[in-house]
């Protein structure tokens, strides 16, 4: 039996549950046919991460805002290129965030924050507790998320891919401070949500302009000395950070995480602000429980069976 680890670890939710809903090696329904490979993959790595990391501290930020988060307010064309979930997946992702509370972990999801905003709240909520030797561990494969990574204590883990990346990573791979990832996407923008950036303006201009004048700010508040700069179209690079300023500010809102994710007048339920270590300890998983829960959702016979033995081997090593 291993003592428990005094590390605080944040799950991004949604790359692995859409991992296991597109991977042709997850493949799962139910005794009536209906797909539930998500459900499936996204339990079994719950089970095995545990097992294998043996934590007290876990957070699980969820998504739900899909074009009713407050960035979508802000520009109707964010992650335009997205769909929203079908039926059964719709059905899939409600029993995700069902199943982290059989197992006895901290979920949260909000209708206007994005999973990454509620990962930034709980890594700023519970950074003043990590005691000496432990470490915030943010599990996840998104990029976004290497702005939270705020000090060397802080890493980012692509669990699947078993990579995990420091401050020092982040600015190798980069050219760029973790801090300085909005900057970077409010430059280059990021097809992948939608977020256009300044046009003409890549990577390597992007890292050349934050290396010399840090942020945004200081790019515009220094836009006359960048024709200046020993890099190739200088003069014309002043020129669309001039003439596309807006779309550069905006950018960079969309790309920023909120790490003071909290309630309004219209939703008192979405505060995170008030989350701590302790509201992330782990909660005691019953097989009891879990048996009930896949029989619920007809899972069959020998998909119950491994996940059944998961919990054991998860239990028996506690």
């Amino acid at each position: 039996m291993s003592s428990q680890s005094s590390d605080i670890y944040l799950i991004d939710a949604s790359i692995y549950i859409f991992q296991s809903h597109f991977s042709p090696y997850v493949e799962c329904y139910d005794r009536n046919g209906v797909e539930l490979s998500a459900l499936y993959g996204f339990t079994s790595f719950l089970l095995q991460f545990l097992r294998r990391t043996r934590p007290r501290y876990v957070g699980i930020g969820m998504d739900e805002s899909l074009f009713c988060g407050f960035r979508h307010q802000m520009c109707p064309d964010y992650k335009s290129n997205r769909e929203l979930p079908d039926e059964n997946l719709e059905m899939q992702l409600k029993a995700c965030a069902q199943i982290c509370e059989v197992l006895g972990l901290s979920a949260h999801s909000s209708r206007k924050y994005e999973a990454d905003d509620i990962i930034g709240t709980m890594a700023e909520q519970v950074c003043a507790d990590i005691s000496d030797g432990s470490e915030l561990v943010i599990v996840t494969r998104d990029k976004d998320l290497a702005q939270l990574i705020r000090d060397d204590s802080h890493y980012l883990w692509d669990y699947s891919g078993n990579k995990k990346r420091y401050r020092k990573h982040i600015h190798d791979e980069y050219g760029i401070l973790p801090e300085q990832f909005p900057d970077y996407l409010g430059l280059i923008g990021d097809s992948v949500d939608c977020i256009s950036g300044v046009p003409g303006v890549g990577p390597v201009k992007a890292k050349v302009l934050l290396n010399e004048f840090r942020d945004m700010q200081g790019i515009y508040e220094n836009l006359e000395k960048v024709p200046g700069l020993e890099l190739r179209g200088a003069k014309r690079l002043a020129e669309l950070l001039e003439q596309h300023r807006d779309l550069a500010e905006l950018s960079k809102e969309l790309a920023t995480i909120v790490c003071d994710a909290h309630c309004n007048s219209e939703d008192e339920d979405e505060s995170f602000v008030g989350i701590d270590s302790e509201d992330l300890v782990i909660g005691e998983a019953s097989e009891k429980e879990l048996e009930s829960f896949l029989s619920n959702y007809s899972f069959k016979q020998e998909d119950s069976s491994r996940l059944l033995s998961q919990l054991r081997s998860l239990l028996e090593s506690n």
